[in-house]
């Protein structure tokens, strides 16, 4: 053992210790024993010698390692001598040499022996620790296996000692190198893990630095490492480390950088992280708040693993409702906000193009979070159940519904079916609960957001038929519900399980024994929604039978003996229907309403199984013979299909709906070959096969033979006998309703009756053709003649097929979707046919007329009454027809049956439209006289009905925005005349089909017809005319739209139309249909031309304008309404644009960088297209503000103007930075905008409210002025607080700024308002007036020095700037003034910075 130094005692030279060998180094460390060898400034290039004899060893890494290590010890035990202190220095740095040059391997040695060096740093001169971090840094880039990342665990400790000595200059010198250099993925996770320690040295703006460079080289780490590395990062966030930008490089890199990569592996890696942040969010509240903070300000931020996070997060419980209410929130505002910019015409296309992009993204993402859910992830499935019901109870009034089909959206309903389908699918522990809300929910919801519910559980029905019927048990406890649910949810809900009854034999016959419990009560909707659950049961049998499942039995759950007994499964001999014939016999003896939806039902049963039409004729016969007497005079017993009740006469039986339904059956039933041409009814005849069908034929010849009967009589029959038979003794009030019930039941026979005709003309030889018309005007004349009593206002009567039940939007898949509304009597192709008719018969008519008018002769008014009787008739059916048309609910067999293709009605009622027109020119010479005039008017009349058919057509052919059909046969079939021109060449050269049929339809079509109506003065046409143009237009491009609102100015300027509704009509087709900023600018010029009509002072307005004929003192009122109406459209506009803005500014300003797709450049783009459209919209209505406008209109622009100074206040708050961001000078559009404002607007705008009230004054009406007042008192005082608001906000920009906004405001008139009392006397009004005008003085020179103040160089001193965003000015000392100011209401919000 070497001996503890001693000093020396001779005077001479101190000997030197005796050096020591590296074992000897380690024995002392052993003993923990200094020797004076150590101490020896000449001994540290032995000591070191011995460091890289020892790595060049066979086993380099004990013996470097346990040298080191003694070394190490012996230095601790005296570090603050010098010269062990230049030893550790010279040690650390030879090892960091070896180390960083690899010649000593990298393993837990080396990480023991860099631990004991991290203890001893605050012993080495800075001077040397700053050169050793230096060889680290620069060497950083050849770090590259996990254990060569080892040297970097000094780095904490050689930061401290820097910053200790020389400040954090010094630090952030080398931080700033190592965030220039390479790392690899290695030095990438080890600096993770270092933030933690690194933290206190690190700033914001470097801390952001260093999360980016994490976040951009997370792509290059391996999937095992990253849960590990996400929870470092998720560590450093809850101890305050940048939270914002830790989640959000998380929530971006999982969600689209590491999202494109779609293996198991990743979806696992995913699961995982899942996870940490959900033990995170636990751990540290404010993470969760950080995320959902994230996802609210910027709904880009919602892909897939954000939608993870969300429903993780929502596991919470303290974020359960917050996580769900904004996930709901962003989906439904991206599909609001696609909505709105589809719709907006102003909107960049960009930015359309954006939105769309966004809410396809939202749908993706939510799909594929749930997908996605079982990868490590399944304690999400309840938040995705929770969220997906919520999105279902959002649909409540039809929301995002017309977003199903377009643009390849799914909409709102469809993808929560979708998310729970898959969820069904995928996970077996979500089922239960998925069925358990869909029971709950039913039975809790209103009836609107139920159907939602019951379309979700027969999505699952028909998908997943074996799974829900392990939970048949909650199905039932559902339906024990049935006679407490609105009507329609029951019928809908046994519609829905209808599917199951084929697998669960047990299941159909509980829903039995439920239904045969509800048509026993006494409330009429439940009898009603049983009878259409009874209808639900039949079709599904009869639709199992078709598709070849003859039996019933469950597959999962077998009956009992005695079921199987009491319903057995083989259905050959009247089956079910035979089983269930006793209810529907019920039936008939109920409300009119249960018996019409019966009737339909049965319709329906023979539509999905022909072969049951016998049984249905046998089980209707019986009950038809109660109102058909064969032998008595009159045949047709109406007067027992009404009673009295309690003073009303109601129709207890819907005759014409039950001669309907047989009639269509038996039309449906197969016939022999050998058809009779005496009538139609020979084909009613049967050739069954079957022993039994003998007795069924009885019943379908008895119809048939009822039917002849039921013509005959209708034909011969006199309509005062018919009606006085029904009439017994009461008042006559009562006969009067008994008569109109009688009157709707016939008309609807005679309806029955013609649609059979119709079917029967299609097929008739020329000969009989002739009867069969003759017999149509013989109906249509009687059908007429019961106008007079059911057209007449009914109290206690409803004509069921004018009104249609404010019933709710069925399901597609509903089978009785009809029974809540009337399916009409006549078919299309019946009123397609009869229309033909209607067309032969009228140019026959027109070409006698023709030559009875060169004869100089009279016309023949009968046949030309016939032919305008059969003409009316078909018009209004064909128009009741359209309106009921289901549009998108068209598969059902019942609907294809009556309506069949619609758009065949297009070509024939075109024609009809351009005979009309053709006889409107030709009556036109004998309008003179009473009968010329009177043919006039039914022309007129009936070329009104035949636009508005046409119209209701051409919309719902525009409602399928992939089919062109209508149009197509339209201009097929046109006989208008049209220009060619330039335009109509490039028009045929458009590539796409729908949009060229669209724009050749109204060159070829809606404008010549436009025409020829404006020369006959056919106003009320032209409306209808102008609505067709537009929405067709509405389905154009911008190019296209251009175009046709070119045409319309024309229009305006090439006529002189004194019709206020048609000049409103085409004055906003000029308007609308030019593309902004066309649209304002025509408004513009069409407001000037206004100014001269409807001047401010009467001497200066003029009879009509030079530039557009169209504005004259007789459509001055309608066009300055159309064109308030198209600002008022903006104005709205203008608030979903300052929310964007607000949201764009707020990203902006926290820097969020989550979405890199140009986001800030859309709401730049949009900030400055908002302040040019709001430019013109200011120049609009300067020229209103000068108008001499009516009370009402005037009225209305102020209430227009206080919106429009609202929303400028909020654009002016949004240019106003807040605290801690850099104040950007306005643009020069905003600075027009303000000046224009302030010159145009604001100073004429006090003028016309001081004018508007020295009217009232003058008004002799007291009772009219005290009411102007009483509104007044509401907007009149709300515009001045926005004006100022608005110019409060001017004033703290320009000081911010350091632009004078306000130069040119300039107020010029006292703001009180008070209105002047007529009665007083004749002094007291004068001396009123003067104080006025002198406190109106006042107010204008203190208002003049407010200005002067503001745009002085010292607006930025503090006095100024209280002086500024004070009182606004106002210089008034009066009592009544500061009375006024001391309780103004203007604040500044919470958000105001």
């Amino acid at each position: 053992m070497a001996a503890a130094p001693t000093a020396s005692t001779s005077g001479g030279d101190q000997e030197p210790p005796p050096p020591l060998t590296d074992t000897e180094i380690v024995n002392l460390a052993h003993q923990s024993n200094l020797h004076d060898y150590l101490f020896s400034a000449s001994s540290h290039a032995t000591l070191l010698s011995y460091l890289h004899t020892r790595s060049r060893s066979p086993t380099p890494s004990i013996a470097v390692s346990e040298y080191t290590l003694s070394l190490l010890s012996l230095i601790s035990l005296s570090p603050h001598h010098p010269s062990l202190s230049s030893l550790l220095s010279s040690l650390l740095s030879a090892y960091t040499r070896l180390f960083l040059s690899f010649q000593i391997p990298h393993d837990p040695n080396s990480l023991k022996t860099i631990n004991l060096f991290a203890t001893l740093l605050k012993y080495v001169p800075v001077k040397d620790l700053e050169f050793i971090v230096e060889s680290i840094v620069m060497d950083l880039s050849k770090l590259l296996g996990s254990e060569d990342t080892q040297i970097l665990d000094i780095l904490p400790g050689c930061f401290s000692c820097l910053c200790a000595e020389k400040g954090k200059e010094c630090a952030n010198l080398i931080l700033d190198r190592i965030f220039e250099s390479e790392w690899s993925k290695v030095v990438l996770v080890k600096m993770v893990f270092l933030a933690r320690e690194l933290a206190g040295f690190l700033d914001k703006v470097r801390a952001r630095e260093l999360l980016e460079k994490v976040f951009k080289g997370m792509k290059s780490v391996d999937l095992q490492d990253l849960p590990l590395l996400s929870y470092q990062l998720l560590v450093l966030a809850s101890k305050g480390f940048n939270k914002r930008e830790v989640i959000e490089g998380i929530m971006r890199f999982f969600g689209s950088e590491l999202g494109s990569k779609a293996s198991s592996t990743v979806r696992q890696v995913e699961g995982t992280v899942l996870l940490h942040v959900n033990f995170a969010v636990k751990q540290d509240p404010s993470l969760g708040q950080e995320v959902i903070g994230l996802v609210k300000l910027d709904s880009k931020a919602l892909n897939h693993f954000a939608v993870a996070v969300l429903l993780s997060v929502a596991r919470v419980r303290r974020f359960s409702e917050s996580s769900m209410g904004i996930l709901r929130t962003a989906v439904l505002a991206a599909y609001s906000d696609y909505k709105f910019s589809r719709d907006c015409l102003w909107l960049p296309d960009g930015l359309k193009k954006e939105y769309l992009q966004i809410v396809q993204m939202v749908e993706k993402s939510i799909l594929r979070a749930v997908n996605e859910s079982n990868y490590g992830r399944e304690h999400i499935v309840p938040s995705i159940v929770q969220f997906s019901f919520a999105l279902l109870e959002s649909l409540e009034g039809g929301n995002q519904g017309d977003l199903c089909n377009f643009g390849g959206l799914l909409g709102v309903e469809e993808l929560s079916v979708q998310i729970l389908k898959n969820l069904f699918e995928i996970h077996d522990m979500a089922r239960n609960e998925i069925i358990e809300q869909c029971k709950l929910r039913v039975l809790s919801l209103k009836p609107e957001q139920s159907i939602p519910v019951i379309r979700l559980l027969f999505c699952l029905v028909q998908s997943y038929p074996y799974p829900v019927l392990e939970h048949v048990s909650r199905l039932k406890e559902l339906l024990d519900y049935f006679t407490f649910m609105h009507g329609n949810v029951a019928s809908c809900l046994v519609a829905a399980l209808a599917s199951l009854f084929k697998f669960n034999r047990d299941l159909r016959d509980y829903t039995i024994l439920v239904v045969r419990k509800a048509m026993f009560k006494r409330e009429d909707a439940v009898r009603l929604a049983a009878t259409n659950a009874i209808i639900s049961v039949l079709l599904a049998e009869k639709q199992s039978t078709r598709d070849g499942l003859f039996s019933l039995q469950d597959s999962s759950s077998q009956a009992s003996c005695s079921q199987q007994a009491e319903i057995p499964c083989s259905y050959s001999s009247g089956g079910l229907f035979q089983e269930l014939s006793g209810l529907l016999h019920r039936c008939l003896y109920l409300q009119a309403k249960v018996r019409k939806a019966m009737y339909h039902g049965l319709l329906k049963l023979v539509l999905v199984d022909p072969a049951s039409g016998g049984a249905v004729l046998d089980f209707l016969l019986p009950h038809f013979l109660h109102f058909f007497k064969e032998d008595d005079d009159v045949q047709l017993q109406i007067s027992g299909c009404v009673k009295s009740e309690g003073g009303k006469v109601v129709i207890e039986e819907p005759l014409d709906c039950l001669l309907s339904c047989v009639c269509w059956i038996l039309l449906l039933q197969p016939h022999d070959k050998t058809n009779n041409p005496d009538s139609l009814w020979a084909c009613f005849g049967f050739s069954f096969s079957q022993d039994n069908e003998v007795g069924r034929n009885l019943s379908g010849e008895a119809f048939s033979k009822a039917f002849l009967h039921i013509r005959k009589f209708l034909k011969k029959g006199n309509l005062e006998d018919i009606l006085s038979s029904t009439l017994g003794s009461g008042s006559t009030a009562v006969e009067e309703e008994n008569k109109k019930c009688c009157a709707l039941i016939l008309s609807g026979t005679i309806e029955v009756v013609l649609n059979t005709i119709a079917i029967e003309l299609e097929k008739a030889t020329d000969l009989k053709r002739v009867d069969l018309e003759n017999e149509i005007l013989e109906f249509v004349n009687f059908h007429e003649s019961l106008e007079k009593y059911s057209c007449v206002k009914q109290s206690s009567v409803v004509k069921s097929q004018n009104v249609r039940a404010n019933a709710l939007d069925m399901p597609s898949f509903i089978k009785d979707g009809l029974t809540q509304e009337q399916i009409p009597f006549l078919a299309t192709s019946s009123l397609c046919q009869l229309m033909k008719t209607a067309l032969s018969l009228y140019n026959s008519e027109c070409s006698r007329s023709s030559a009875a008018s060169q004869n100089h002769s009279q016309l023949p008014s009968r046949d030309t009454l016939k032919c305008f009787k059969i003409i009316h008739f078909v018009l209004n059916s064909s128009l009741l027809h359209i309106r009921s048309y289901p549009t998108g609910r068209k598969e059902e067999p019942l609907k294809t049956l009556i309506y069949g293709e619609i758009k065949l009605m297009g070509p024939p009622l075109l024609k009809l439209i351009c005979l009309l027109n053709s006889g409107l020119n030709f009556a036109t010479d004998q309008k003179k006289e009473m009968k010329g005039k009177k043919a006039v008017e039914d022309r007129k009349e009936h070329l009104h009905l035949a636009l508005l058919c046409l119209k209701e057509l051409v919309t719902i052919s525009l409602k399928n925005s992939c089919s062109t059909g209508l149009l197509e046969d339209l201009l097929s079939a046109s006989t208008l005349k049209y220009d060619l021109d330039e335009e109509y060449e490039e028009m045929s050269r458009i590539g796409d089909q729908q949009i060229r049929i669209k724009v050749i339809f109204i060159v070829k079509i809606l404008r010549p017809l436009f025409a020829e109506l404006l020369a006959q003065s056919s106003f009320h046409e032209i409306e209808i005319l102008c609505e067709m143009l537009m929405m067709v237009c509405e389905k154009l491009p911008s190019k296209w739209r251009n175009s046709n609102g070119s045409w319309g100015i024309h229009v305006c300027k090439s006529n002189g139309i004194r019709n206020s509704r048609v000049a409103r009509s085409v004055a906003a087709l000029a308007i609308s249909l030019s593309s902004p900023p066309d649209d304002l600018i025509v408004a513009q010029y069409m407001a000037k031309e206004l100014l001269e009509v409807i001047g401010l002072e009467r001497n200066t307005q003029v009879e009509m304008s030079e530039s557009y004929p169209i504005i004259n003192q007789s459509t001055s009122t309608a066009i300055s309404s159309c064109i308030l109406k198209f600002i008022e459209a903006f104005i709205t506009d203008m608030h979903w644009t300052m929310k964007k803005l607000k949201m764009f500014s707020l990203v902006w300003q926290k820097s969020i960088h989550l979405s890199q797709n140009g986001e800030d450049v859309s709401g730049f783009a949009v900030e400055d297209n908002l302040y040019l459209r709001a430019e013109a919209v200011v120049k609009v209505l300067s020229s209103f503000v000068l108008m001499n406008l009516k009370d009402p209109q005037a009225e209305h622009l102020l209430r227009l103007t206080a919106k429009f100074y609202k929303h400028l206040a909020q654009m002016s708050r949004l240019r106003i930075a807040p605290k801690g961001c850099k104040q950007l000078i306005p643009s020069p559009t905003f600075q027009r905008l303000v000046e224009i404002t302030c010159k145009q607007l604001t100073v004429p705008l006090y003028k016309f409210v001081a004018e508007l009230q020295r009217g009232q004054q003058e008004n002799p009406n007291t009772k009219v002025i005290i009411n102007k007042i009483k509104r007044e008192n509401k907007f009149i005082p709300d515009l001045i607080f926005q004006i100022e608001d608005y110019e409060k906000y001017l004033i703290r920009l320009s000081k911010v700024s350091k632009v004078n906004l306000l130069k040119h405001a300039k107020r010029s008139t006292s703001r009180d308002f008070r209105i002047l009392d007529n009665r007083n006397n004749g002094e007291d009004a004068p001396n009123s007036h003067d104080a006025a005008n002198d406190r109106a003085g006042r107010s204008h020179d203190s208002e003049d020095t407010e200005s002067e103040r503001v745009s002085s160089p010292q607006m930025d001193s503090p006095k100024a700037a209280e002086e500024s965003d004070g009182e606004n000015g106002h210089g008034v000392s009066n009592g009544k003034r500061i009375k006024r100011d001391n309780n103004r209401v203007v604040r500044d919000s919470d958000d105001e910075t």
